[in-house]
């Protein structure tokens, strides 16, 4: 089926990580031109870019002049901007009570999952306002639908992303343009190659699995496809402010 989106620009955050390659790649699949935006990961982003023959765009999106500066230089190396897809975070190593968790770290796992989102969708949107086209996809996760004991500072910004963000913003963009939309994929446990790499403990897949209908994690093209359909005007045209779970049925988490 055709998407529509053949020729169109678009903007992947967090774009050289597992779930973001498999988005830029099923953009780039379509017919896109893409960005492969990048914190850390400087080397995969320009290796992927030169796969998809795109271009690879650095930014620290906690630093607001940096993230400022990343939709300009998008429009610039795309000539415009037609999608963005908000998948940059990060997801804090540790496990903690939440009666444990430092101020300090509290605020580092928000801005790295919310702050940035409010970033980059406040530049996206700017843009769109100039130009009265455009959608928007923000990556959440299932820990913010149905928490995720010693992660609460993720489960609670991902749980913003879910809800009350793109709740609120579906209802503000209709004011840019007759057609903009915005929608949230929200990725349950995922085979991403650096999960592969490290080895699935058998145990900890019964355990992720144990309340999905699909006894199966997903994969990183999961995720990515139903990214693209929701980013598709032709397929999605008359859907926003949705949450599309990616998460083989999953109705809760073990404790």
């Amino acid at each position: 089926m055709d998407t529509g989106l053949s020729g169109k620009r678009v903007l992947v955050t967090g774009g050289a990580g597992g779930i973001g390659a498999a988005i830029v790649r099923a953009f780039a699949s379509e017919g896109a031109a893409v960005a492969v935006h990048y914190h850390s990961s400087r080397e995969q982003a320009e290796v992927l870019s030169t796969e998809v023959g795109g271009i690879a765009l650095f930014a620290d999106l906690t630093v607001e002049e940096q993230s400022a500066e990343l939709i300009p230089a998008a429009v610039a190396s795309l000539g415009g901007l037609d999608v963005c897809v908000a998948n940059a975070g990060a997801y804090p190593a540790d496990p903690m009570p939440l009666w444990e968790i430092s101020l300090e770290r509290w605020h580092r796992v928000l801005d790295a999952n919310l702050t940035s989102v409010f970033l980059t969708a406040r530049g996206f949107l700017a843009h769109v306002r100039q130009t009265r086209a455009g959608n928007l996809v923000l990556v959440g996760s299932t820990a913010g639908s149905f928490g995720e004991a010693g992660h609460s500072d993720y489960a609670a910004a991902k749980g913003a992303i879910g809800s009350g963000l793109l709740a609120s913003l579906k209802n503000e963009v209709v004011d840019l343009g007759p057609g903009v939309r915005v929608n949230a994929v929200a990725p349950g446990w995922t085979a991403t190659p650096r999960r592969v790499s490290a080895g699935i403990d058998p145990r900890h897949f019964e355990r992720a699995t144990s309340t999905m209908a699909l006894k199966k994690l997903a994969t990183p093209e999961d995720v990515a496809a139903q990214v693209v359909v929701l980013a598709s005007d032709r397929l999605s045209g008359h859907v926003t402010g949705q949450l599309v779970t990616v998460a083989g049925g999953m109705e809760g988490r073990l404790i």
